[in-house]
């Protein structure tokens, strides 16, 4: 490099980087980071030592992976293995006392604001989306008069099967589904509920082209569930002659009631979608292996507010806080995928000031190497649901690309309620049904997975401050009570589910950060300070924790 060009490239960087510090935070269309590890969340940074005593929050997310997400992490649980600039972290409002601000808000006020639908106005238009039809000046980032990513189109009309329909009563593609909330965080006793919804791409939902069929949807949505959880799924008794494939494999082409999860190709053992999909498949237009999705899967996740009735059972609200939406744009095979982990490896050895690398903008999406796109929307100061701006956006993507902990970069449907032991074989919308009456899922290793978690986290968190949840499994002395831990056995919305009280006040602290706007710096509702979450940890310095633990 002469020396012009080098002077014009260091002017260039320090230019770059002077706009990531000083950039107008109220711009949602710069591609700009102030935070440049905001993909690694505060979590990452709690200091799992407390009076002598060792929790361990770090294990649902850094475990021995299952292939093919080759990411074995556990390191994570026993240092932290950051990259220099994530020594020092951003997320300032864990540090905030809002005690004064939150008693200030009247409660009146809270509960009808997060009743209020801000997705969908009084006629059942969908607000945003109409807003997106004619896309305002500031959320079109190339400024070619149209939104260039995902317009919401999940209208939350539920038939008997869980599939969801639009005003006009047209299947929209979507289907929605229950799951076991992922310890920690999102249980909603920690702040907020949350629902996903899945859909496969168009072929899937054709018997042949052109003509949509609800049995051939939902014998391939079963099809993926199997592929994802390697497991036989139950189905409604179906003839197999329609479709030409052996679903139960028999070795004949009869009726079958269930999917038979056989897959071994070394050993000639291949399993096939039905329909539309197998003509694609047996083209290899599109993909099948175990425990990943055929390419143009969607998933979209609303993040809510907590309700409560009149008798102060807590419920999802109307509100939404954020709706998270996620594409595989692209197949990526096994090897694929193992050298993209390698690499990422290599470099967090080799290269410890550099930081995860993502391709997109706020308005097409953000693109992780395993092929996945990721697009949110997210409150405004006045309640509306806006465009995430890159960096928020940026937020998503390192739990969403690297943790050990997920399938195909995803963490719910892998987590959906079992087709045998559940209400509609799991197919339905938390205001249907809630966590009521669910039983504890069972570890591979025979704990009960939010019993061991508790055990593990006893405030139910991984902050430490969940209180409540302490006080209700746990005595004074920090002795399980076994009654507590019994009801949990059989019903997890014992812990999952908060007071009306607290739900009250996660709704108001949280609320000031969308009054604020301050989502760069933590979406996690406070009350005062956190005391557990260290500011600066030095690179690979021990977390503490001694005994490895598995998410599994």
């Amino acid at each position: 490099m002469n020396s012009l060009k080098y002077v014009s490239f260091f002017l260039a960087w320090f230019l770059f980087n002077q706009a990531s510090v000083n950039a107008s935070p109220d711009s949602l269309t710069e591609d700009r980071l102030v935070n440049k590890t905001a993909y690694i969340p505060a979590q990452c940074y709690t200091d799992p030592v407390a009076n002598g005593k060792v929790h361990n929050p770090c294990y649902v997310c850094h475990t021995n992976s299952k292939e093919p997400n080759y990411l074995d992490d556990v390191d994570v649980q026993l240092v932290y293995n950051l990259p220099e600039p994530g020594l020092k972290h951003s997320w300032m409002n864990l540090y905030k006392d809002r005690t004064k601000l939150i008693s200030s808000m009247k409660d009146a006020d809270v509960i009808r604001y997060v009743r209020e639908d801000n997705y969908k106005d009084k006629s059942g238009k969908i607000i945003l989306s109409e807003k997106l039809k004619q896309v305002p000046s500031e959320w079109d980032r190339n400024k070619n008069k149209k939104w260039d990513g995902y317009i919401p189109d999940v209208y939350f009309n539920f038939d008997s099967y869980g599939f969801d329909h639009d005003g006009k009563g047209q299947p929209t593609g979507w289907r929605v589904f229950a799951y076991y909330p992922f310890p920690g965080t999102f249980m909603p006793t920690n702040g907020s509920s949350d629902d996903v919804l899945i859909r496969l791409p168009e072929a899937f939902r054709q018997i042949k082209a052109g003509i949509y069929d609800q049995e051939t949807y939902r014998i391939n949505l079963a099809i993926v569930e199997s592929m994802i959880k390697e497991q036989d799924i139950p189905i409604s008794m179906v003839d197999e002659r329609r479709y030409g494939v052996d679903l139960n494999k028999d070795g004949k082409l009869n009726t079958a009631d269930f999917i038979r999860y056989d897959w071994a190709p070394l050993e000639k053992k291949i399993m096939s979608y039905v329909g539309q999909a197998k003509e694609l498949l047996d083209r290899q237009q599109v993909h099948i292996a175990a425990r990943l999705y055929p390419e143009g899967t969607e998933f979209l996740h609303t993040v809510r507010y907590l309700d409560f009735d009149d008798a102060g059972r807590v419920r999802m609200s109307a509100r939404m806080k954020e709706v998270r939406y996620s594409r595989k744009g692209d197949w990526r095979n096994y090897y694929s995928l193992q050298r993209i982990v390698e690499k990422e490896v290599k470099e967090r050895h080799d290269f410890p000031e550099r930081t995860k690398q993502v391709i997109g903008n706020m308005e097409e999406g953000l693109v992780v190497a395993q092929g996945w796109i990721y697009q949110g929307f997210i409150e405004d100061k006045n309640g509306n649901l806006r465009p995430q701006s890159y960096e928020e956006n940026y937020f998503c993507v390192g739990c969403h690309s690297g943790v050990g902990a997920t399938t195909d970069t995803t963490f719910a449907f892998s987590r959906k309620l079992s087709a045998s032991e559940s209400y509609k074989e799991g197919w339905y919308h938390w205001m249907e049904k809630s966590f009521n009456g669910l039983s504890d899922p069972v570890r591979e290793d025979g704990h009960g997975e939010y019993a061991f978690y508790l055990k593990n986290n006893p405030t139910g968190n991984e902050y430490r401050t969940n209180t409540e949840v302490m006080n209700k499994f746990f005595t004074r002395e920090g002795v399980a009570i076994p009654s507590a831990f019994e009801q949990l056995r059989e019903d997890i919305s014992h812990l999952l589910i908060p007071s009306a009280d607290r739900a009250l006040r996660l709704n108001k602290a949280y609320k000031v950060i969308v009054e604020e706007q301050s989502y760069v710096l933590g979406r996690d509702p406070v009350f005062e300070p956190v005391t557990s979450v260290k500011k600066e940890v030095e690179i690979n310095a021990e977390t503490g924790i001694r005994d490895v633990l598995s998410y599994y």
